[in-house]
């Protein structure tokens, strides 16, 4: 009975050494699977850092396109601005030649009713080039 209790004792030994076996090759199992998680962990962590950059980049981005859109239509509506009053001028300039125009011709209509002389003509001719500044 001894040898019987002896004999069962060292296969309970065998069992509990194949289990401490097992559970330190599941430890170790589960230590690399924790390492590999906390490796990924870190992977993620830091392409949400970048992503993080990299939206952060975007937005200022976007911010300086907004302002130099912004900038853009300023310029536009300074342009169309300047455009209108140029076509005020333009107008107005239109009116004023007009205006001469019609004075002119009103003018050369009362001129029209003085006439003078051919000896005269030629006499006032000579006194207009003795007159006339030297250009040179």
């Amino acid at each position: 009975e001894v040898r019987n209790l002896a004999s069962r004792s060292a296969q309970a030994a065998k069992e509990i050494k194949g289990l401490i076996e097992e559970s330190v090759n599941r430890v170790q199992q589960g230590s690399k699977l924790v390492n590999n998680a906390a490796a990924t962990m870190t992977d993620i962590v830091s392409s949400v850092t970048r992503v993080n950059d990299i939206m952060g980049e975007i937005a200022s981005a976007s911010e300086e396109q907004r302002r130099g859109i912004e900038q853009v239509a300023q310029a536009v509506s300074q342009m169309d601005q300047v455009t209108q009053q140029n076509a005020s001028l333009v107008e107005e300039a239109a009116v004023a030649t007009e205006q001469l125009a019609n004075q002119a011709d009103h003018l050369s209509s009362r001129v029209a009713v003085f006439t003078l002389e051919e000896h005269e003509v030629a006499r006032h001719e000579s006194a207009q080039l003795q007159i006339a500044p030297v250009v040179s």
